[in-house]
């Protein structure tokens, strides 16, 4: 039997599985008994929404840590050779993305073995669908810098090549910066450029906006804190 490693979703935020997973990927994930995953806590909470065809105290869940090296994630995986099957979790959305797990994938590969990834939630995605911004070139950047001066000057400097690449600009922000990182945006972006608000992706507090700085700086500010949010523009 071919043994694999599964790349599994897990949510945004509070809302029903049914919504954001299919139903053969709850199947898959409630069957497996090995998990790698960067939080095991956040990984259990996961498996106990889903269901599992066996205790949570019977799963093993191996922890990507900063600490953990290639030859302990080599470890790790050494069963899929013999037909064994383990999944990959995120703290949210999909793994691999924006996230940890890549190396996890890239050793699997290393050492040739199947790579199975399932449909779920990526906040990437998702918020630039809804955008209305360029989905052709795009560019995920992560984290601004934490410094105020620094961060206006970054935001601008992906303003240009936005401009320059007609490439849509993505971000996001430790939630309780959300308000402070939405004023920067105002303050920093020209007038004309696009500028989206995607708050709680999948959940009830889903709320995605696009606007131009312009009219943005004509609203009352949206209620971001604490809620997880991408900030994506696209410039003239």
């Amino acid at each position: 039997m071919n043994g694999a490693l599964h790349l599994i979703p897990v949510g945004l935020g509070d809302a029903p599985p049914e919504r954001w997973l299919p139903a053969e990927a709850r199947a898959l994930a409630g069957r497996l008994d090995t998990y790698i995953a960067e939080n095991a806590k956040t990984a259990r909470a996961f498996l106990k929404l889903i269901g599992t065809a066996r205790p949570l105290q019977e799963i093993t869940i191996h922890t990507l840590s900063d600490k953990v090296d290639a030859a302990q994630i080599k470890a790790w995986l050494e069963p899929i050779k013999a037909g064994a099957e383990i999944g990959l979790v995120s703290e949210a959305g999909c793994p691999a993305v924006a996230d940890p797990g890549a190396k996890v994938v890239d050793a699997a590969h290393r050492q040739g073995m199947t790579v199975k990834p399932w449909v779920g939630p990526s906040s990437i995605l998702l918020a630039l669908m809804a955008s209305g911004l360029d989905g052709q070139r795009f560019a995920f950047h992560g984290y601004a810098p934490v410094d105020a001066t620094e961060r206006a000057k970054q935001l601008r400097a992906w303003e240009q090549h936005s401009a320059r690449h007609n490439q849509t600009q993505m971000l996001i922000e430790t939630p309780y910066r959300n308000a402070a990182m939405f004023a920067t945006l105002l303050a920093s972006l020209k007038g004309d450029t696009r500028l989206c608000v995607a708050r709680s992706v999948t959940t009830a507090d889903e709320w995605i906006v696009t606007r131009s700085v312009s009219d943005w700086k004509q609203q009352p500010a949206p209620q971001l804190d604490k809620l997880p949010t991408l900030f994506l523009y696209l410039a003239r």
